[in-house]
């Protein structure tokens, strides 16, 4: 019985410790795909489209200082507006909440 019940919770671990290999892989190719353009690739707000926006993108260092996952989300979900931030960045209201979860850790990992 103890075996079955080490044997169920190392897949238990296993299986969390692949679930988040997968939502930090899949948190990133989101991000390379709708948000590096103008974030750039590791979050300084230099991206190839950066240089087009004004305001520019903020570093994530400085720009997502003190601020709730909540209140990243929200901007990721409902666009800058949302949040006091600029017109510029889009809505992105087609992504799951695991999506998104997974963005503001990966957004926050820049940083």
């Amino acid at each position: 019985m103890m075996k079955k019940m080490f044997l169920i919770a190392a897949g238990l671990a296993l299986t969390a410790t692949v679930s988040t290999r997968v939502l930090a892989q899949d948190a990133k190719s989101v991000y390379d795909d709708k948000c590096a353009s103008c974030h750039g690739a590791s979050g300084k707000g230099d991206g190839p489209a950066a240089a087009a926006l004004t305001p520019s993108p903020a570093p994530f260092a400085k720009g997502l200082a003190g601020k709730a996952d909540e209140w990243i989300a929200k901007a990721i979900k409902e666009g800058g507006p949302a949040v006091g931030l600029a017109p510029t960045m889009p809505p992105s209201s087609d992504l799951t909440d695991e999506q998104v979860k997974g963005l503001v850790a990966y957004m926050k990992s820049l940083k």
